[in-house]
């Protein structure tokens, strides 16, 4: 009896193992399907996704403005059949896809403002608007968040789960993003978890990520004296401040944002002059109020450890510069939070990306960029969050996507790369798990 009980079981077994077997290849043919769709289908709206940006970019509006954009996207939303909600912060919109079948929840993030800016635009379809422009890249974000709607539309009965397309305004006063936390937001949807991403001057379609933060902490100091200091006196003060508190590996420049995409200097190199550095501004702003005197900088810092020692260090300078009597008070005025991504999260979303498009569609960044920042990071306080660099320049075309800088451009290419890879990324999110 013993011995017939054991060969059942070695049966059992075998059959089991077998079946699972037969079942993964079945499955990779379905999963290779499934994104070779996308593929298509990206490729199908990618014209039309051109055209909807293009349109953006002639029409940008200001943080708080952002009055046709929403217009736009909730038309664009509305046609492809997804409920949309606009009983949120400000000018905000989100798009609600809802999958053939229960399962976990996913957040989608794109910003709608445009910036006050009256650098030359060089391409056909200008900015109608004197002194406004997309200069940072959010048109081609919305581009990019409506064609992985849409692609996902159409794989709606391969969903298992819910995608929020969260559509925000007022990114570059950095308020947008809390706005809608603090308006319940994300007590509404209750995301597992939130992506987005930003356009910036790598190559294009290149999607460059690492867990932690992206960017350096950055902060606004204000040192109040009693008394107005002579110009000579507070611009020799400012410089001391600044050869105390700026750090940088020996003979680098992290200051010098254009050295980010360069491949022996830049964030793809592990060997990258952005990581480990303090940079602050050299000419503080000055001024005077109330019979004392005001002195203001930015700085970035990427080590959090050594935040706490800064107020101290230039306390300790002007002390040391016979100023302690006139010292009021040292403070950060601005504080605002950093990008972090959720370690285990990104290394999914790397993972998941190259099995689907090759080891050469994410790029690892080692570094921490300076100056800029993203106001992403309120989503990634509440909930476990990934952000991308998505590339947007082409250097054989002379299009460099240098966010906020003059001759700011972006080959439109990098929109295909973002909606095929990031809708095959939310695909496998809510399927696999």
């Amino acid at each position: 009896m013993k011995q017939l009980i054991l060969v059942l079981i070695c049966f059992i077994f075998s059959i089991s193992f077998l079946s699972a077997q037969q079942e993964r290849p079945l499955k990779d043919a379905k999963e290779t399907l499934i994104h070779g769709a996308v593929k298509l289908e990206t490729d199908k709206i990618f014209n039309r996704l051109v055209e909807i940006r293009r349109n953006f970019h002639q029409d940008p509006e200001l943080a708080g403005h952002e009055v046709n954009t929403r217009k736009v996207i909730k038309q664009y939303l509305l046609n492809l059949g997804l409920e949309v909600d606009t009983n949120t912060y400000g000018y905000g919109i989100v798009g609600i896809l809802k999958g053939g079948k229960g399962g976990k929840k996913i957040a989608w993030r794109s910003e709608m403002d445009a910036l006050a800016s009256d650098y030359p635009d060089k391409v056909a379809f200008k900015s109608r608007k004197e002194g406004i422009g997309h200069g940072c890249g959010h048109d081609i974000h919305l581009a990019i968040a409506l064609g992985i709607a849409e692609v996902l539309v159409k794989n709606k009965e391969a969903l298992n789960g819910t995608v929020y397309f969260i559509f925000q305004p007022e990114e570059e006063t950095f308020a947008g993003a809390k706005g809608m936390i603090d308006k319940g937001l994300l007590a509404k949807i209750s995301p597992d978890e939130i992506y987005g991403l930003h356009v910036s001057a790598f190559p294009a379609g290149q999607i460059i990520v690492k867990p932690n933060e992206m960017f350096a902490y950055q902060k606004r100091v204000r040192i109040k004296l009693k008394n107005e200091l002579p110009a000579v006196e507070a611009k020799e003060l400012t410089k001391k401040i600044y050869n105390f508190l700026s750090r940088a590996s020996s003979g680098s420049k992290p200051w010098e944002i254009q050295s980010a995409i360069d491949p022996k200097l830049g964030l793809m190199n592990p060997n990258t002059i952005f990581k480990d550095y303090l940079v602050m501004d050299r000419n503080f702003t000055t001024y005077s109020k109330n019979d004392q005197f005001f002195m203001e900088a930015y700085l970035y810092e990427t080590n959090p450890a050594k935040l706490n020692t800064i107020i101290p260090g230039i306390k300790q300078v002007i002390e040391d510069s016979h100023y302690k009597n006139q010292l009021v008070s040292v403070s950060f005025i601005q504080e605002n939070p950093t990008v972090i991504n959720a370690e285990r999260l990104t290394n999914k979303a790397i993972k998941t990306i190259r099995n689907i498009y090759g080891e050469e569609a994410v790029s690892t960044d080692y570094g921490q960029m300076p100056f800029f920042n993203d106001d992403f990071a309120y989503f990634q306080q509440k909930v476990p969050g990934v952000y991308f660099f998505l590339g947007g320049s082409n250097f054989e075309k002379g299009m460099i996507a240098m966010n906020h800088a003059p001759g700011f451009e972006v080959d439109e290419e990098c929109i295909r790369v973002g909606v095929r890879s990031f809708s095959s990324l939310l695909l496998e999110r809510l399927n696999r798990e």
